[in-house]
Order: C-alpha cells, then structure tokens, then sequence
C-alpha cells in the first residue's frame, strides 16, 4: 500500500488519535508562518532582507524542518513560529512548556530548546560565516499571554518587526548574503507533500 495512503487510514484504525491530532496541529501552525512571512514580506525591504520558508535540511540522522531563515546584512535568523491562544508558562531551561485554555493545560516542547537544532542545522551549513553571526528566534503570533516572564529570544509578531528594524550593525556585506541564500536553496529538500510525511515519520520515531 502507499505509505502517504497508509499514514492516512492510521487514525481511523486507532480511533482518530495521535496522527490526525497532529495533523490539526501543524495546519493551524502554518496560519503563524503564514502571518510571520507576510510580516516580514510587507515590512521589510527586500534589497536588506531575503526570507525562505519551510526548510528541510538533511542532518546525519533524519532531517530538520525550519519555518523561516531570514537572511540580511544584519545576520542571519532561524525562526521557529507558534502559532498558540491561551495562557503560557515556561521559561528558557525547561524541556516543556504548558499551554492553559480553559483550564485545560497542554504541554508542549521549549521552542527555544527544538530551534536550538535548526540554529545548528544552519550554522553548519553557512560555514562561511562566524556561528555568531546566526541568530535563533521564536515567534508566537497568536493571542497567547506568557503567564512567566518572557524569554530572551522569544517575540511576538509586534516585537519580531521592532527588534529587526532597529538593527544597524551590518554583518554581512551582500556579496555574504547572496552566497547564503545560494548555499541554503541549494541544500534544502524538495517541499513535497512526501518530504512532510518522511519528517513527521522520523519525529515520530524520536518522539515514541
């Protein structure tokens, strides 16, 4: 049987569970990179700023998926996006972070720790330029509240564009950025509805 068919029918077979709440998941997340693209996009000139969305890198082991990597004369940004309501707690060195809708807590992982692999990912790749030179970012874009106090590296869609345009300090001259944005189209997987299904397959693996 086909595997994207087989993956299909595993809700119906175990009751609606894992595979299709997941699937929920991940179509509401992609209203936030959704919002966070079309932020950048309109806000940002282009001439500064180039944006790829939903990168998958090859690692050793599996894969990685990123929702944004900015790349500017200002550095290089790999942003994880969450797009959540509700109440959030965490902070910086927790593995999980708890979600709180109506008294209902969901835990969820510390997207600061899960970036953390994509900032790796990308360094790795561009290097060519000092690691340092490469920023981890998260993002919510919903109307979640942080109950804790924030987290450094963690913004809102307001916060992401305030901090981004009060950046000065060029890093990478344009001839950097050209061969950034060359090497990242040029490493990253075909976005297929397969290169999803394998992804999922080999978080899942890790996850069980």
């Amino acid at each position: 049987m086909n595997l994207y068919l087989w993956l299909l029918l595993i809700p119906a077979v175990l009751g609606g569970g894992y595979l299709l709440q997941s699937y929920g998941r991940y179509r509401f997340q992609n209203k936030g990179e959704a919002l966070v693209r079309d932020a950048i996009i309109t806000n940002l000139p282009s001439d500064s700023w180039h944006l790829l969305n939903n990168i998958t890198l090859k690692l050793d082991k599996g894969t990685t998926q990123v929702d944004h990597i900015l790349v500017s004369r200002f550095g290089v940004f790999v942003i994880e996006t969450k797009h959540y309501s509700g109440w959030i707690f965490g902070d910086a060195n927790s593995k999980d972070w708890t979600q709180v809708i109506y008294k209902k807590k969901f835990r969820f992982q510390n997207p600061l720790r899960q970036n953390f692999k994509h900032l790796k990912a990308v360094q790795e790749l561009l290097d060519f330029i000092p690691p340092e030179h490469i920023f981890p970012m998260v993002v919510f874009t919903g109307d979640a509240t942080f109950k804790t106090d924030h987290p450094l590296g963690v913004h809102t869609l307001g916060s992401l564009l305030l901090y981004l345009k009060g950046l000065n300090e060029e890093l990478l001259t344009e001839n950097r950025m050209q061969f950034c944005v060359g090497r990242l189209e040029c490493k990253r997987l075909a976005l297929t509805r397969m290169t999803d299904v394998e992804h999922k397959e080999h978080l899942a693996s890790r996850f069980q």
